[in-house]
């Protein structure tokens, strides 16, 4: 139990101290790291016909109440739009504006990059491959849990 609570907490702190050189890492640009995220997720191939709301809280593991706001906000900075779906008018779509698309390609990469290279400076391949299979197989876990979980209303 004390080591999964010293593992959790430093999971914590990870999180927090992410959020805090992250953002300051892309603040010249005007973004977030959560903005960073939604973002990259956008710049998928994959998600260049746009996003649903509800697919892009799903992939990011986020409320969409929460997501909300945030792109509500980037639409503000003009980062992205939002269009009705041409196949479900119910459904609206997120995608990335030209101007998002100049400041994630142009802007934000190298300095995302620079920002990489600085927290991951003494970490070997093998130490990334063996970290990025632990955090898979934790995120798969928490996954189950919360499927498991009794199921919570969220708000459309």
């Amino acid at each position: 139990m004390e080591l999964a609570n010293r593992l959790f907490f430093r999971l914590y702190q990870c999180a927090n101290m992410l959020h805090k050189t992250g953002s300051r890492a892309v603040e010249n640009e005007g973004l977030t790291t959560q903005q960073w995220a939604v973002l990259g997720a956008l710049s998928r191939d994959s998600a260049q016909p746009g996003m649903s709301i509800g697919d892009l809280a799903r992939y990011l593991m986020v409320s969409r109440q929460n997501l909300s706001g945030l792109i509500s906000r980037m639409e503000r900075d003009g980062h992205v739009k939002i269009e009705p779906d041409g196949r479900d008018r119910r459904s609206r779509l997120v995608t990335m504006t030209e101007s998002g698309q100049h400041v994630w390609q142009v802007l934000a990469q190298p300095k995302i990059r620079n920002y990489y290279e600085g927290v991951l400076a003494d970490f070997s391949v093998n130490d990334l491959t063996h970290t990025l299979h632990y955090l898979l197989k934790m995120l798969e876990n928490m996954e189950r849990v919360d499927k498991e979980a009794p199921a919570e209303a969220e708000p459309d």
